[in-house]
């Protein structure tokens, strides 16, 4: 079975510049809430200098209706963010890295070390599950192509740390089917591959075959998505928005793989927002049909 984390109010709105009002990230999350997914990415408890868009983690997880079987999460960058999402009531909390030194210092403002060393007070003071995330583990806007050792190296180290699951973030779209294979093979040696979720962003339209491939390939079940296809890192210069959740349950559907998401219900969630967006969501569904 396909597990979905939808990742469209965190990750999908954290890089927008028109600020979405809290009551519609709320309604955002509550008609999400009835698509499907097996969990839901609801804020980020950073610093809202850092992001200011996601300021109200606290408010939106205060109102929003929490359906049965469905995990709320949210991501966490040291103690105190933690403490701020426990206290908000986090399902699961996430954590966050990357396999390049570059983009570490242009996203946290910490080397790959430092922020390993951060998270290990996280981890001893976390009482529910955490994921762990690695961007630019295929290409670096900075460095170029990522190898699979330093992917490898990176998430070996969040797995000594007691996270429960493994983010590989395609963070600028550019990966291929080649590259998916040599990393997954890479990892698999270290790292139960059940393990492992798979975030790819859809900048070169490659993300839907990418996913599809490491299904078939290697049985990957586990995905982040983004109703809509919104998102994009502000740290990552040319990084378009994630694969639209409606699109890679579609392609995952076509394939033979079993999924249970609703994709017209998760095309109208992200509809809501286009009148604040000011422009149409990115999904190819209401395109290409079904």
């Amino acid at each position: 079975m396909i597990r979905i984390t939808e990742v469209g109010p965190r990750d999908g709105l954290q890089n927008e510049s028109a600020r979405v009002p809290t009551v519609l990230k709320i309604a955002f999350v509550d008609a999400l809430s009835e698509t499907g997914v097996d969990e839901i990415e609801v804020s980020s408890f950073v610093s809202s200098k850092k992001i200011p868009q996601l300021a109200d983690a606290a408010q939106v997880f205060a109102g929003i209706r929490r359906a049965e079987g469905v995990t709320y999460s949210a991501l966490v960058p040291n103690e105190r963010g933690l403490e701020r999402a426990t206290g908000a009531g986090a399902d699961k909390i996430a954590i966050f890295t990357a396999a390049s030194e570059s983009f570490a210092m242009k996203n946290i403002d910490a080397t790959i070390a430092e922020s390993i060393a951060c998270f290990e007070a996280v981890l001893r003071r976390a009482q529910v599950p955490v994921r762990g995330y690695v961007s630019t583990a295929f290409w670096c806007p900075y460095e170029g192509p990522i190898s699979p050792r330093a992917v490898v190296e990176v998430a070996k180290r969040l797995q000594d740390l007691g996270v429960s699951e493994i983010d590989l973030g395609d963070t600028i779209g550019r990966a291929t089917r080649p590259q998916v294979a040599a990393l997954l093979e890479a990892v698999a040696r270290v790292i139960s591959l059940d393990r492992v979720v798979l975030h790819f962003h859809d900048t070169y339209g490659m993300a839907v075959a990418n996913a599809v491939f490491a299904w078939r390939e290697f049985g990957i079940e586990s995905f982040d998505a983004c109703a809509g296809g919104l998102g994009g890192c502000p740290y990552a210069p040319g990084a378009s928005g994630n694969v639209a959740t409606e699109d890679l349950v579609s392609g995952l559907a076509r394939a033979g793989a079993n999924t249970r998401v609703d994709r017209e219900k998760t095309l109208q969630a992200a509809r809501m927002l286009e009148p604040i967006l000011g422009r149409r969501v990115k999904s190819k569904l209401p395109v290409a049909g079904d």
